[in-house]
């Protein structure tokens, strides 16, 4: 039986009788003292020991737990437990100390689809900004079905997840850019911007972006394998997030092998089809409402500087008098970064949506 949660209460009409916030502080009681302790303890959980309760599940042979009555469902809910717990950087780092990493990749290979999703959502929190776990799951062998699930998993959204903790896995971490390259990312990169799931090709236009800004020399590799001529089609896309994500990856092929931009450059872009899709864009801005307008504006920037770095000339949003309007005071923001901020070291989802956060029990297992 789930124990109670701690009689608040009480505990405020205590408050209030021993205090009326003129005096001063007197002695607890033992009884007294015994009964706060209580109602506080009562609220705090042992992280590790729960981290090493789910991991006991973790390890647990699938036929046991379905024996046991465990469905796909109370592991997902595991995981999304889990998840929290590994917000803290201690606590992921911990994870591993506790013999929870290596299962927890092991699930990335589970049978159903929403397993592996939650597997690899969680292994990009433990990776996250967290130089010592990308080193474990590096060790551990983690990006090779990270790898897998992105390339050829049947669920898209499997590898959509996938993709994400990849990111998260290589960000700062030369050696895992290394992994990727070697294992053929490029090609699994490409393979995602086809997808019809805007999300997907959105988290790959972001990689890609970054890759290039670590790796200018990558843009021959891009080059070869077809990446100019993609990119510049999902510059027109109705997403507005995968069209501002294609216009800055298209900002990095313009630009030469130290990073700089090249105006002198046509190697990496095809010059009249790009020149073609900025014109409708700027055609379709031009005729926007103010307030169109406001939410366009690292779409308006980004053309702008990339018509001025292809072209070397100023774009007609620049001529209108449309790249920088009244309000645009703030600097663009780095659409990058949002791939790689983990979901849950950002603040709590359910209290941003006024939820109140469900305590999930680790599926019990009976003995025989």
């Amino acid at each position: 039986m789930a124990k109670e949660g701690p009689n608040w209460d009480g505990l405020l009409k205590w408050s209030i009788a021993h205090s009326d916030g003129t005096g001063t502080a007197r002695n607890l009681s033992e009884e007294d003292r015994k009964w706060f302790m209580e109602a506080m303890q009562a609220q705090t959980v042992d992280v590790v020991k729960r981290m090493k309760e789910i991991t006991l599940v973790m390890k647990t042979p699938d036929n046991v737990l379905e024996e046991q009555g465990v469905t796909a469902t109370d592991i997902e809910d595991m995981l999304d437990e889990l998840q929290e717990h590994v917000e803290s950087i201690d606590m992921a780092n911990d994870l591993n100390s506790v013999g929870g990493l290596t299962p927890l990749l092991n699930y990335l290979r589970n049978s159903h689809a929403n397993i592996r999703g939650k597997a690899a959502e969680v292994v990009s929190t433990v990776v996250q900004n967290n130089p010592k776990s990308q080193q474990l799951v590096m060790d551990a062998n983690g990006l090779e079905p990270l790898l897998s699930n992105f390339a050829s998993d049947d669920d898209v959204t499997v590898r959509t997840k996938s993709l994400s903790a990849i990111s998260s896995l290589i960000r700062h971490n030369k050696p895992g850019i290394v992994a990727f390259r070697l294992a053929n990312g490029y090609a699994a990169l490409k393979d995602a911007l086809s997808s019809e799931s805007v999300r997907f090709q959105r988290k790959a236009l972001y990689l890609i972006q970054y890759l290039l800004q670590e790796n200018p020399s990558d843009r021959n590799v891009v080059t070869e394998l077809g990446f100019p001529r993609i990119v510049t089609h999902l510059a027109s896309s109705e997403d507005a997030e995968v069209r501002e994500a294609a216009l800055s990856c298209l900002y990095e092929l313009s630009k030469d092998q130290t990073g700089e931009a090249d105006t002198s450059s046509s190697v990496h872009v095809d010059d009249e089809k790009l020149k073609q899709v900025l014109q409708d864009r700027i055609n379709n801005i031009s005729i926007m409402s103010s307030e169109d307008l406001a939410a366009a504006k690292e779409e308006r920037q980004l053309i702008d500087s990339l018509w001025t770095t292809r072209y070397n000339e100023p774009s007609a949003l620049r001529e209108k008098g449309l790249v920088v309007l009244p309000g645009d005071n703030a600097p663009a923001p780095d659409v990058v970064s949002g791939l790689f901020e983990s979901p849950l070291r950002a603040p709590n989802r359910s209290a941003e949506n006024g939820e109140k956060p469900e305590k999930k029990e680790a599926p019990l297992l009976l003995g025989p």
